[in-house]
């Protein structure tokens, strides 16, 4: 058992799946119980062992609303940089922020993704986009249970239409960025 001085929401930040229990209200450390990031491991039979269906329709829906983050890494900042003809540091102080040590694309005031225009209603980046944005659906916290897919599918008009993909391709999918 060790101690941990980094608070509930760094640990969070730091993309750490962690439960942690006060050790001391005197001293504050925290006990790590669990601490491990994991790949999303498929269980023989998944619910969705014969596949999901999901087109993009492009309605931005994705890309507006309520403030979050879009997680980058220096790979899709590079790429980014190189779209827009901007050096590095030029675009990340334009689009990118920090948030702990991880970084996350800028929002407009209203929440919208810096590279959503809302006239078109289109991503401006859409063949640049981060991994975040590219499996899309396919997130854990999506298909971990048919409940949270049918709530996917309401938020999505994309989600349950279109295309069959195999268990096989939303693992991988799951596998590249975990949300």
């Amino acid at each position: 058992m060790g101690f941990c001085y980094i608070p509930w929401r760094r640990l969070v930040l730091l993309g750490v799946a962690a439960t942690l229990r006060p050790a001391s209200i005197e001293r504050r450390p925290y006990t790590i119980v669990h601490h491990q990031r994991e790949s999303f491991s498929m269980p023989e039979q998944p619910w969705f062992k014969d596949g999901l269906r999901f087109q993009c329709t492009q309605c931005g829906n994705c890309c507006t609303g309520a403030p979050g983050y879009v997680w980058v890494n220096q790979e899709e900042i590079d790429a980014l940089a190189n779209h827009f003809g901007l050096p590095i540091a030029e675009f990340e102080q334009k689009y990118v922020k920090r948030v702990g040590v991880r970084r996350s694309l800028v929002e407009f005031s209203n929440g919208d993704c810096v590279f959503f225009d809302a006239d078109s209603r289109r991503c401006t980046v859409y063949d640049l986009r981060p991994r975040q944005c590219r499996t899309w659906p396919f997130w854990h916290s999506n298909v971990r249970s048919e409940e949270a897919w049918a709530d996917t599918c309401e938020a999505c008009p994309g989600s349950g239409q279109g295309r069959l993909y195999s268990v096989e391709e939303i693992t991988r999918q799951v596998n590249v960025f975990r949300v």
